[in-house]
């Protein structure tokens, strides 16, 4: 009998993403993100597509959960150690941009946001974990969606640019692997999350909506060129969702609308 085996180098780990899991939501000089004025809830895509979503918080309607998360910002050497006694040999997780840049369209970085990354990415190393960082999960900074529109304004390219130029040029040495966008096609289905558009700002128009991936794409492309200057061996590039959808049963009509609703999703 023959038997594949996984290489000896294969990375086992975990992913999380920043809005999920650090909290701190306004601590240290962050600044807010689409995903902290977010609410909790089966419904919350139907709130954000209100006509009179105004991206404000507020408390004594809704809950909002990642403003605590885990605690992870204050508790991520545990952690960290945790994911070590499981095995973990990679880690993936974002780099939250309103923490580097609290506005998004500043010059000048947040000197406390880098420390946290700095200790994040040494206690990965510390326990032999490969971490593989993500630049942008669905946590832009609030005020280029109130400001500029969200990614449907081509001046983002410049920002991001700068964002990704910040943390690549400080991190290229002890991170190999990079995702420029997590779920960049997500898009399609719920715009407001990695585009910042909803439905009072062109989040149910599909042309707005490929205007803003153009923008986005620019913008990824950005990143690997920037990465790849820095050192030619960085693997960087951009994640892609792929929700399955099943058929109810072998019925060839159905078999064809699965098809259908796959592609087009997807």
């Amino acid at each position: 009998m023959t038997y594949l085996n996984f290489p000896k180098n294969f990375l086992w780990g975990g992913a999380t993403a920043a809005n999920q899991l650090e909290g701190a939501y306004q601590e240290d000089g962050k600044g807010l993100s689409i995903a902290d004025v977010l609410p909790q809830g089966k419904d919350r895509f139907t709130i954000v597509n209100r006509p009179d979503f105004n991206w404000t918080i507020d408390k004594s309607k809704y809950r909002y959960p990642n403003h605590q998360g885990i605690d992870h910002y204050h508790r991520f050497k545990e952690d960290i150690k945790l994911f070590s006694e499981m095995g973990f040999k990679c880690y993936r997780f974002s780099i939250a941009w309103s923490r580097i840049f609290p506005e998004g369209d500043e010059k000048t970085p947040n000197a406390s946001g880098l420390k946290f990354y700095d200790e994040v990415i040494a206690t990965c190393l510390k326990y032999d974990i490969e971490p593989v960082v993500t630049i942008s999960h669905y946590e832009m900074p609030l005020h280029l969606v109130t400001k500029y529109g969200g990614w449907k304004n081509k001046r983002l390219i410049e920002f991001y640019k700068h964002f990704a130029e910040t943390v690549l040029t400080r991190y290229f040495k002890q991170v190999k692997y990079w995702m420029t966008f997590n779920e960049i096609n997500s898009a399609w289905a719920f715009p407001v999350m990695s585009q910042g558009l909803v439905a009072n700002n062109g989040g149910n128009d599909k042309q707005t909506i490929f205007q803003a991936w153009h923008n986005q794409f620019v913008a990824s492309a950005w990143a690997v060129k920037i990465g790849h200057a820095l050192d030619p061996k960085l693997q960087v590039g951009c994640m892609l969702l792929y929700a399955t959808t099943y058929s109810y049963d072998a019925n060839p009509v159905n078999q064809l609308a699965t098809l259908q609703q796959n592609q087009a999703f997807n």
